[in-house]
Formats: structure tokens, sequence, C-alpha cells
């Protein structure tokens, strides 16, 4: 009798379980040990032990030689550069979560894809949950995105989603967004974990079922997370990030899981009054097209996936008038300027710095990131504080350490056929960049001290500012 009100006690004993990863325990947490979040974790039924038996199979297991291919041939989304990212386009039957920022345009890329891609063959459903149909209707005449074949709907309960798909049996839908779709049969606010688990579990199915391609609008946390539980980006086949300053006209949509393609495969799109457009060439948005050389400006060509770009960084150095100069940038990471300091300084003997506000910045909107731009930031500054202009069709790629000492980087060869393509003629590199194209001149620098000789004769802002008044 003991033992069974011991197992009846353990079974009635509540369970908790973090709304965010899913993990469960015996007792309450404030914070979640396995995805960190605090406050997630609330109390929920013990859940029944239960056993499957085996059943019956839906298709037969086949050697994969003899498995039909042909079924995933991806088709065309009607815009080349999400087509570049998804990997030649979507395959039918293959749920994409795109992700971004509030404001980016994630909205109007897919309003415009969803009317490319609709055709008398290939219906397509729009379903918003976030706006009204109307709202829509507006985007789609100020963007162009009119089609006979596209389908438009405002729903937030998920019965009645999978009732659209139903009547309008598409080709292709795009949902936006989907933490805000809701199953009344499941408990929870829309978005939570119980929820996003429901409404993508049943979307996949309906897509692989009809060999229907999803596009999912996901919404992303302060942090530039996908919000919600992390069970979504394992259950979905895509993921794409689209990233982009809402101040700029740059939008890149990046792709982090793609089970049909690359991952490491960039879209670049320009957003403007009348829409969203791919860029072929996006470099000429990163570039300031002036008649004569300015100091403080050195261009450097970094790689965004598999693709080249040609960026400008730029440096401005003025007197503080406060104790601690102030440090500044834009699009650059604060640590790896403030590195680049410290090696002009130490190793290159550029004493100007330390008690100057320095302000850096890189034009159109552009974020970088990678090492590769160690050197012409460091070039920047150095021209800033001497007041004198690095040559003209001068581009730098390199990393710099501490020790100042020009590192290798990746895809060197990459980058400078992309620099002379855009007319560059001069090129710092460090050591064995490979083939070289055809006219242009390239320099290998071992450290700063090799890298500072390509500016000219430096001179004071003080001699500057009297040969100006003679």
């Amino acid at each position: 009798m003991a033992a069974r009100t011991s197992r009846s006690s353990a079974k009635d004993r509540p369970s908790y379980r973090c709304t965010e990863c899913g993990w469960t325990t015996a007792k309450w947490l404030g914070r979640c040990p396995e995805c960190q979040a605090w406050g997630t974790v609330e109390e929920m039924g013990a859940a029944a032990v239960r056993t499957t038996a085996p059943g019956r199979v839906s298709t037969a297991a086949l050697p994969i030689a003899q498995v039909d291919g042909r079924t995933a041939t991806a088709r065309s989304t009607g815009v080349d550069e999400l087509d570049r990212v998804l990997g030649g386009g979507l395959v039918p039957g293959a749920v994409v979560l795109l992700a971004g920022e509030p404001g980016v345009g994630k909205s109007t890329l897919l309003l415009d894809v969803a009317a490319k891609a609709s055709g008398p063959s290939h219906r397509t459903l729009y379903l918003t949950g976030e706006e009204s149909a109307s709202q829509v209707r507006l985007r789609a005449d100020r963007i162009g995105a009119l089609s006979d074949h596209l389908y438009l709907a405002a729903e937030t309960d998920l019965s009645a989603v999978l009732g659209h798909i139903e009547a309008v049996n598409p080709s292709l839908l795009v949902l936006d967004s989907v933490q805000t779709v809701a199953s009344p049969e499941i408990d929870g606010a829309p978005g939570g974990m119980a929820q996003v688990r429901e409404v993508a579990g049943a979307l996949i199915r309906a897509s692989k079922e009809r060999g229907m391609s999803t596009l999912l609008v996901g919404h992303v946390t302060k942090d530039g997370a996908i919000a919600g539980p992390r069970l979504l980006e394992h259950l979905v086949d895509v993921v794409l990030g689209f990233e982009g300053d809402r101040h700029a006209r740059l939008r890149l949509v990046r792709g982090v899981k793609n089970r049909y393609g690359a991952t490491d495969e960039v879209g670049c799109f320009e957003l403007h009054d009348e829409g969203i457009t791919g860029l072929a060439d996006p470099s000429g948005l990163f570039l300031t097209r002036r008649a004569e050389a300015v100091p403080g400006t050195c261009l450097t060509v970094t790689l965004e996936g598999k693709r080249p770009l040609v960026a400008e960084v730029q440096a401005l150095t003025v007197d503080s008038q406060i104790p601690s100069p102030r440090r500044t940038t834009s699009g650059l990471e604060t640590s790896r300027v403030s590195m680049m300091l410290a090696v002009l300084e130490q190793r290159g003997r550029i004493t100007a710095l330390g008690k100057r506000d320095i302000y850096s910045a890189t034009v159109g909107g552009v974020k970088l990131t990678e090492p590769a731009a160690d050197l012409a930031v460091a070039l920047a500054l150095a021209s800033a504080a001497s007041d004198v202009p690095l040559p003209k069709n001068l581009v730098a790629i390199g990393e710099v350490g501490l020790a100042g000492e020009v590192r290798r980087v990746t895809g060197v060869q990459r980058r400078l056929a992309e620099a002379h393509r855009l007319g560059f003629t001069h090129a710092l590199v460090p050591a064995d960049p490979g083939k070289v194209p055809a006219g242009m001149k390239v320099t290998e620098v071992a450290d700063m001290g090799d890298a500072l000789r390509v500016l000219p004769r430096r001179r004071s802002r003080e001699t500057a500012r009297e040969t100006a008044r003679e």
C-alpha cells in the first residue's frame, strides 16, 4: 500500500518546463540552465509515459539510388538575389523562415516574391496576421506586386489558415508572421513555445504532403536572435536572416541554414520608395565618387559569403575639448578600431592619436566585421592623423596583429579581381597573394611599417595650415 501511494504521489508531482527551449525539471528555477533565459520556467502537468507500437508505413523504403530526385528540383522565385541565397530557388515542399528587425523590409520583399512567383499553373497564397488585407493591397499597389494568381487573406487562426490552403491549393504560401498565428486547441499565447510548435508542425505537414513551398516571416529579439523557441529553426528547411540599417538603402539576405544549398551566399537588395530590388553589383553603394583624394579615407574589399564587395572606410580626427577623447564608430567594431589605434601608436610611432577625438565609419551602411578590413582601418586612421591622403585607386587588404604584422586572409585573389574590375590599379596585400590580375600593381607588406610607407611624406597639421595661409 505504501509503495502504491509513493508511485501515485510521484506521478501527480508537478513538473516545470521552459517556454523558450522546452527543457523540463522537477522544481521551479528562475533561470533556465539550458538556454539561460530568465523567467521562462513555468509549471505544467506531468506528462504520462506512452509507448508506440509499430504500425503501417506510408511508403516503402527504397535503395537511395532508386529514389526520384526530380521532385526536389528548385523553381525560381523571380528574384535573382533571393535565388542566389536559396541555392537556385524554392524546392517544392520546402519551408523557409525569414527573420529580421522590424521595418527592415521583410514583408515588402516577400510580397514582391509572391507576385513574381505566381502564374497560371502556380498559385500563391499570402496570409497576413499583422496587417489587414487592405493594408497589404496598398503596399502591393506601391511596389507593383499585383497578380491575378496571387490570393490574399488576413488570418490569425490556424484552422482558418489550413482552410485557405485547402480552398486555394497554392504552390507557394507566404505567412506573415508565424508568431501571430495560434491554435485554439493549444494553451498559451500566440508566439509561445507550444503555439509556435503546433503552427509550424501543421504548416510543415501541409507543405510536405502537397509539395507546397512555404515562406514564414519570423520576429527577432532585441539581441538580433530569432524570437521564440529554438525548435522552430530546427523544424524548417531553410533559415534566412534579413539584415540592414533601417536608415540605409542596403539590405542583405544571409543564409543561416539551408538543406538544399550552401549557407555562405549573400543576397544584396536596395530598399527605396517603389519597393525593394536586387543588386547584382552593389559595390557602388559603398563608395564615394570624388575627383581628388581626401585624407582619412581608404578602400578595402570585404567578402560577404562568397561575394566580394568594395567598401570605403573613413576616419576623422579633431582636437579634443574634454579630458577623455571620444572614440565613435559606425559600421565598424569599436574593439577592432581601438586595437588599430594601439598598433599605430606603439608600432607605427604615430602619437598624435592619443589625445584627439576620433570618428570612424563606413559608407553606404555596410558593416565590416571581418579582420581583413584591419589594414584599411589602420591606414585611414594614419591618413587622418597626418592630414595626408592616400594614393588614388588604392585598396588595402589584410589582418593586422598586435605585433604590427600584416597577416594573410582568405579569398585574396577574388578580392583583387573585384577591385581590378572596378578600376583600382594598386593594392596593399599580405605576403604571397597568389595570381594577380594583369595590369594591377600589388605591393606585399609584412608589417605596419611597410604599409605606412605608401603615405606621402607626412606633415604636421600646423605646417599644412601655414602653407594654406601663404
